[in-house]
């Protein structure tokens, strides 16, 4: 395979986002075929606090998690918030075919332990964020302390992908011009600001740079013998004797990810004993509808009060 051809958001599009101060911080991970590619992340808090990896998914990037991150921080804990590889800032390679559920779970695995060395990490992944957060716990299992699964999976194939997941799926692959700002606002209980929804447009200036919000949907395990169903058994597997604390924070409205709340309750031992709350009035997108409600949920299972 050669090297991969990158684009990269020129940072102007990023000027004057709403309740967005942080400053981008930057990291290489190994590109497929050679070179390097540039992932970006913000952090909030102190440095030296208990660290709190935020993970987004499709078509999201770490601007989802600005209320959270301001809570997290006020909490004295510190908020580390990536872009995956294709989203927000980081750089984004040009073909869909570059993408695969593979390549995703080891760019963050550089980012978050060679790149950042975090250890003794909360996890707090949605949607995608915990499609790759809950692999890199399962295979890392020594460098979390607890985990936050939030309107989130892991499939394996070996089940049927809800009919609204497939309805979005078709949406993406059909659509000429990929609207990232109405596909966010379609996953929102709560209306979405303009100014919102323009950020979640900001990091692609035009089609060609939508490879990774083109490609997620297709990486998803719809059959057994998918390239990720075995990995993601293998993890299914270790999460199935995961001790440490792992809360199941989902919201009341997400139709596509809302029957895995219950399953995750019951298959990983970590969760047993805990207070697990709902996030009321919520949809897919619970940073954006409840994202201070969240926060408090995080800070406070963090903190040992949860």
């Amino acid at each position: 395979m050669g090297a991969v051809r990158i684009l990269r958001t020129p940072e102007d599009r990023f000027a004057d986002l709403p309740d967005f101060p942080y400053e981008p911080r930057y990291a290489d991970v190994p590109a497929a075929g050679g070179g390097a590619l540039r992932m970006a992340y913000v952090e909030a808090g102190p440095p030296d606090g208990p660290p709190v990896l935020l993970l987004h998914g499709e078509p999201t990037w770490s601007f989802l998690y600005r209320t959270v991150m301001r809570v997290l921080a006020g909490a004295g804990l510190r908020a580390v918030a990536p872009d995956m590889v294709g989203f927000g800032r980081s750089d984004k390679p040009a073909e869909i075919a570059d993408h695969s559920y593979a390549a995703h779970v080891e760019w963050m695995r550089a980012l978050a332990f060679d790149a950042l060395d975090l250890r003794d990490v909360t996890l707090v992944g949605q949607d995608w964020g915990g499609l790759i957060g809950l692999r890199l716990v399962a295979e890392h299992p020594d460098r979390f302390a607890r985990v936050v699964a939030a309107n989130t999976g892991l499939p394996t194939g070996d089940r049927p992908m809800p009919e609204v997941w497939w309805s979005f799926r078709r949406a993406v692959e059909a659509a000429p011009v990929l609207d990232i700002g109405r596909f966010v606002r379609a996953g929102c209980r709560e209306p979405l600001a303009d100014a919102a929804a323009a950020a979640y447009d900001a990091p692609f200036p035009e089609e060609s740079y939508k490879a990774g919000p083109r490609a997620m949907p297709g990486l998803i395990p719809v059959g057994p013998d998918d390239p990720a169903s075995a990995p993601n058994r293998a993890a299914w597997e270790r999460l199935g004797r995961w001790e440490k604390p792992f809360l199941v924070a989902f919201s009341d409205g997400d139709p596509i990810t809302g029957g895995m709340a219950p399953i995750l309750r019951r298959h990983v031992p970590g969760a047993a004993g805990l207070d697990h709350p709902t996030l009321a009035g919520a949809g897919h997108f619970l940073q954006e509808d409840a994202g201070e409600r969240l926060g408090e949920v995080v800070a406070a299972f963090v903190r040992g009060a949860a």
